[in-house]
């Protein structure tokens, strides 16, 4: 293979990953936005988050479609693990750009019921999956699988979090049952951030493995015990 095509290709994997890095940006901005309307009680700014979810979408498929030009140029075994994480981490973006979009669609929900202060553990939450997307990109655009390990065993952090919100929100709910609906819109909100940090993981594991190869990972321990009723 000629200097000129190994250069052509290399640049063509440059452009891909920073594309792909793009999309994780507009995911994460696309989250915190979520998370601000929330507070506001903005029917408008969540509308637009809504909207803006498209964006990722069309991302995601012109991503895919470059990847898989790239894939019919003969790639070597090194080439090929760039090749699949190019593919599967876009998909997990825009899953997380989906809960954003939810977390926005839920907002609507709940401004059109009284004002509940339980609202506010939403966004430690939130800012603790944009925190794993953010650094599981920042492994991504480094190749660093140490990395990619950290944000995966802080997954754990993560799970912490929504399990004690999960908890305290079922104790409203108890309490008072006129904070049963607002706390189910609630509940659903939760669920999506955490799920962000499982696909934040997904994506530092497929860092792991463009750096890594077959090596396995250490075992991982999830904390989300959120289906442990006796607990409540």
């Amino acid at each position: 293979m000629s200097e000129h095509i190994v250069k052509s290709y290399d640049a063509e994997q440059e452009r891909i990953r920073d594309e792909v890095l793009r999309m994780g940006e507009i995911a994460v901005s696309q989250l915190e936005a979520a998370l601000d309307v929330v507070e506001r009680r903005d029917d408008r700014a969540a509308e637009r988050v809504i909207v803006n979810d498209e964006a990722i979408d069309t991302l995601e498929n012109t991503t895919s479609h470059d990847v898989m030009q790239l894939a019919l140029r003969g790639p070597m075994a090194r080439d090929l693990r760039v090749i699949l994480a190019a593919l599967r981490i876009p998909t997990d973006i825009e899953r997380i750009g989906d809960y954003a979009a939810n977390v926005a669609k839920r907002s609507k929900a709940l401004n059109a019921l009284p004002p509940v202060p339980h609202t506010s553990g939403l966004r430690p939450l939130g800012q603790l999956a944009a925190r794993q997307v953010r650094d599981a990109l920042a492994a991504y655009k480094a190749s660093d699988a140490d990395e990619a390990l950290q944000v995966r065993e802080r997954d754990a952090e993560l799970d912490v979090a929504y399990t004690a919100l999960f908890r305290e929100l079922l104790t409203y709910m108890m309490e008072d049952p006129r904070n049963i609906t607002p706390c189910t819109h609630l509940l659903f909100m939760a669920k999506n951030l955490e799920r962000i940090g499982d696909h934040a993981t997904n994506i530092a594991e497929n860092v792991w493995f463009l750096v890594r190869g077959e090596q396995p990972l250490p075992p991982r321990s999830k904390a989300d015990d959120t289906n442990t009723t006796s607990k409540v």
